[in-house]
């Protein structure tokens, strides 16, 4: 049996999650020891859309459609459980259960500091690298604004490359199984975006591994390797079946799809987003150099400046006083980069010295793979302003159109560079300096600190004009002029920091190498140094004031309009909120809403916003302006069951509409279409409470057409009952959403087939008398895929385990 030195096996790691924890503990202080919470818009969001389901989970139910959002959707992107016991088990201990986001961080300097290990990396390096990446301004601001998920996603990143080198490394159990549980862990954090990149990362490492192989005549290992990964990455991808194949199934439907209203010579480009919204938000050309001088465009859109500044000093000779000055002074535009609205991306200014250590020093593998994988996340957060490139990739490049905010291709640079400086200078320092210093020395030390100081030499020369510029309106030179020289003063100030600090750093090394001290006060420097720098600029953008007793709490509280009219829609009439009816979740934590938040809603459904909503949104406020409480002729909100219009938060900003057709009506009329385009024209002309618009290249016409009543007797998430009273066959037309993945429709117990009716909802033929009607959603892609996915992932933990504990079982000699 394998015995376990504890001083240079244990005792290592145990001071790095010792300091990890530090370190989280200080950027998380008021959520981990004072119950607070960050002001979270996009959390926030997500949970008052998803408020319904936890409502009916608590109760028993585990809910898969929402209701009170967007009139009703699939939940599998809101909140919905996948019974992934293991894999949520496997996360918390590696967070130590820590709070979120807090755990998030951790998280991210514990996969950093595996896979550095797994690279060769002495842990005092591999602390330091992990530091970097789990405080990069990336995280910390992406946290601020809530994008827990993204974050998430990028924690386990650096645990799947971790695997894959360990199987190239030819420990091929251990690397299988830590790729294996790293990418299902990384699949379960459920963002595709992140995961797209990662995958980017993986193509090109393994790229460059198979040249290695090829020139060493070495390709059967490699396909073995290969084919392990492979497996792998298959059991991952089944110990995510449930979540994986309902969010693929959901995502032909959505806006993420294929629009069903495109023209055949515009078809092609109708399977992804938008190509000016997906490039909205496109990284300047210079901007990249944000990752290691943070203030070089102005820091955030708007940032506070301090009162001795140019534009402070500006403001007091214009005669305001401190306390005006102050206010002022709270959100400058500082910003003078080519994006409409951004926040730095920051690396560290060591890293910048590392970047150019690892070119010279690290293995020639990993600088090819590295660098040109870094070169590549750059081209891509470029956006449109490398249309030739970015332009060619969203038109050609399989699932790259699916997402916006190219901005966040910057990660890929930022997993990178960390690996890239720790392993060239753990090469650096294996091998020693011998002799006099040699001129790749000088070079990897003077290339980042002159070209710091350059940037520092010419920033006079540059205009400090920005786009933002624009917005600003016709202000006064003075105050222009003033914002221009602290732009200046910022570019400066951060550019000697990055001096600076780069400077220190290049002299420990430089010291150690001559043997002037000892490498664990090289590594305390070095962690120090690294630290320093990254704390003090994450807590420009996450500080104490951050934090906020119970801020969930506040957003949740019911307005007085909220509360008048849950007391009076006993019947579940939908509400529009018409302030923010389609950007904001809150009114779903109280009502039924024709609105919400989402960015991946029923692709139909933002069809019907578009032609119908919207517009008759826009009518109701011109009859509300002019006195008129009229909703007659609205009739795309009508068979929606709109029966609130919500102006505003107090009781007197609440409209009733008596003109809201209710659960479910008869027709007296079907209207023939024959493709989508038909059938939205149809809806918004037609007289939706008598006729209904069907599409019969779809869907059979139906033939009976009766008078009655139709009743709502219950209505869950899973589940929505109804009786009806006719004295013929007749059909019916319900205020649900149509969506054919999963509901069935059940009459008197027998099964009926269910009709897409006006375009986006349900519709049913029913027989004459009494009967009762049941709508219930079970969907196979989620009952069949969580049950394989929890059977694949106690088989993870089967093979970790045995993984781990092999090298310590007795070992059989011949």
């Amino acid at each position: 049996m394998k015995q376990i030195n504890f001083r240079e096996q244990v005792l290592p790691h145990v001071i790095s999650v010792a300091i990890f924890l530090l370190l989280t503990i200080i950027f998380f202080q008021p959520a981990i020891l004072d119950n607070k919470g960050l002001d979270q818009h996009d959390v926030f969001q997500g949970r008052a859309a998803g408020y319904e389901l936890r409502e009916y989970r608590e109760q028993g139910e585990n809910p898969l459609w929402i209701n009170s959002m967007f009139s009703g959707m699939p939940a599998y992107l809101v909140s919905v459980q996948y019974k992934d016991e293991v894999l949520t088990f496997f996360s918390g201990l590696m967070s130590l259960w820590l709070p979120n986001p807090a755990s998030y961080i951790f998280l991210c300097f514990v996969s950093y500091y595996i896979m550095l290990l797994c690279f060769g990396v002495r842990p005092y390096l591999a602390i330091g690298g992990a530091i970097i990446f789990g405080l990069t301004t990336f995280n910390i601001i992406s946290l601020s604004a809530g994008h827990n998920s993204k974050i998430h996603a990028v924690a386990f990143m650096p645990l799947v490359i971790a695997g894959i080198r360990t199987v190239f490394d030819k420990k091929l159990l251990l690397g299988f199984a830590i790729t294996a549980i790293g990418l299902a862990l990384q699949l379960k954090a459920n963002h595709l975006q992140m995961t797209y990149y990662l995958l980017l990362i993986t193509l090109l490492y393994g790229l460059v591994e198979l040249i290695f192989h090829i020139k060493t005549k070495q390709l059967k290992p490699f396909a073995l390797g290969v084919g392990l990964l492979t497996v792998a990455a298959l059991l991952a991808l089944m110990a995510n079946l449930g979540r994986i194949w309902t969010v693929y199934e959901y995502g032909q439907y959505t806006i993420r799809g294929k629009s069903e209203l495109a023209s055949a010579e515009k078809e092609a480009n109708t399977s992804g987003l938008d190509k000016e919204y997906a490039f909205r938000y496109s990284n300047g050309i210079y901007e990249p150099l944000v990752m290691f001088i943070p203030n070089i465009l102005g820091g955030s859109s708007q940032q506070a400046l301090d009162d001795d500044s140019n534009l402070g000093q500006a403001f007091q000779a214009q005669g305001y006083n401190r306390a005006q000055v102050r206010q002022q002074l709270q959100a400058a535009p500082t910003y003078w980069g080519d994006q409409p609205l951004t926040a730095p991306y920051y690396a560290g200014a060591i890293t910048l010295l590392l970047l150019v250590i690892g070119v010279c020093y690290a293995d020639k593998r990993l600088v090819f793979w590295l660098v040109s994988t870094s070169i590549l996340g750059v081209m891509l957060s470029w956006g449109k302003n490398f249309e030739a490139f970015n332009y060619f990739m969203f038109d050609y490049f399989p699932g790259y159109n699916k997402f916006r905010s190219v901005t966040f291709a910057i990660i890929i640079p930022m997993f990178c560079l960390p690996l890239l400086g720790m392993a060239g200078l753990e090469r650096l320092i294996t091998n020693g300096l011998p002799g006099k210093p040699t001129k790749k020395f000088w070079i990897a030390l003077g290339i980042p600190l002159g070209f710091v100081g350059f940037i520092i030499l010419i920033a006079g020369m540059f205009s400090y004009e920005g786009s933002i510029d624009a917005r600003l309106g016709n202000l006064p030179n003075w105050f222009i002029d003033a914002l221009r020289d602290d732009r200046k003063a910022l570019l400066r100030a951060d550019a000697f920091r990055t001096l600076i600090f780069m400077g220190l750093a290049a002299a420990a090394t430089w010291f150690f190498l001559k043997n002037k001290f000892s490498s664990l006060i090289y590594g305390v420097i070095i962690v120090a140094l690294i630290s320093v720098d990254m704390i003090t600029i994450g807590k420009r953008y996450l500080t104490a004031e951050s934090f906020e007793r119970d801020p969930f709490g506040q957003f949740t509280r019911p307005t007085p309009a909220d509360t008048y009219i849950k007391n009076i829609n006993q019947d579940g009439a939908r509400v529009v909120y018409l302030p923010n009816p389609f950007n904001d979740a809150r009114p779903s934590i109280h009502h039924a809403s024709i609105g919400g938040y989402h960015g991946a809603k029923l692709g139909r459904y933002q069809d019907l916003i578009s032609y119908g909503i919207e517009p008759e949104i826009q009518e109701a406020i011109s009859n509300l302006r002019s006195g008129s409480a009229n909703f007659s002729n609205l009739g795309v909100l009508n068979m929606l069951n709109t029966g609130y219009f919500m102006a505003g938060n107090e009781e007197n900003t609440v409209i009733g509409n008596s003109w809201a057709y209710g659960h479910a009506w008869f027709v007296n009329e079907i209207v023939v279409v024959n493709t989508a385009q038909e059938e939205m024209n149809a809806v918004i002309t037609v007289d939706t409470r008598n006729q209904a618009v069907i599409d019969v290249s779809k869907f059979p016409e139906p033939k009976d057409l009766g008078s009655g009543t139709i009743t709502l007797t219950s209505k869950t998430p899973n589940k929505v009952v109804f009786e009806s009273e006719s004295s013929e066959a007749g059909f019916a037309v319900f205020s649900d959403i149509y969506y054919e993945k999963g509901w069935k429709a059940f009459v008197n117990g027998t099964e009926t087939p269910i009709h897409r009716a006006n375009y986006a909802l349900r519709g049913l033929n029913l027989p004459a008398g009494s009967n009762n009607i049941e709508f219930v959603f079970e969907p196979a892609s989620y009952h069949t895929g969580t049950l394989i996915s929890r059977i694949v992932g106690y088989l993870l933990a089967l093979v970790l385990i045995g993984a781990i504990a092999l090298p310590f079982l007795p070992q059989k000699h011949a």
